[in-house]
């Protein structure tokens, strides 16, 4: 499971009472990943702000751990990169098939069928995604209470040692 830690800045938003509003900093997670550059350039250490459903009632002001099921994660991976990239070598392959069958240039009409495969794929994501990010498991969630009050800076989001941390678990 993928975990980071943030503080909660609204619990209980308009739209969706059981979420809440999380500000993290780019650390542990995005460390080891090779994308992360992708996400935003330049922004280790620099804060984000996520919706997160809230499954242990936390309030503004604590110091949380938020979740992603590690299978979610990877699913979301492969429709974001490899998806596209499957379409864009089917069309390939498909293109040169027809530029045989046809009597026309293989290699062209396979540059021009792939990109057009690949160019769909992206379409077709961008148009499901606000169906998927909707659905629950794709949704980072707030597994713990780790304490509340302001979060060392230095430290990313751990509560400061002169905080009452208390642990409330999901």
């Amino acid at each position: 499971m993928a975990t980071e830690q943030g503080i909660v800045i609204q619990a209980g938003l308009p739209h969706r009472e059981n979420m809440a509003l999380v500000k993290t900093v780019q650390a542990s997670a995005c460390a080891a990943c090779s994308a992360r550059d992708q996400c935003s350039p330049n922004s280790q250490g620099k804060d984000r702000e996520v919706e997160a459903i809230n499954l242990v009632n936390a309030k503004a002001g604590d110091v949380i751990q938020i979740s992603m099921d590690n299978a979610a994660l990877l699913k979301a991976t492969f429709l974001l990169y490899v998806f596209p990239i499957i379409c864009m070598l089917v069309g390939a392959f498909a293109g040169n098939s027809m530029g045989k069958a046809w009597g026309m240039d293989p290699s062209t009409l396979s540059a021009l069928v792939g990109i057009a495969c690949f160019i769909a794929a992206i379409m077709v994501l961008r148009k499901q995604a606000g169906v998927i990010a909707l659905k629950s498991k794709y949704q980072p969630k707030i597994t713990r209470i780790i304490g509340h009050g302001t979060p060392d800076p230095k430290d990313g989001c751990k509560p400061k040692a002169s905080d009452n941390t208390q642990e409330r678990v999901a």
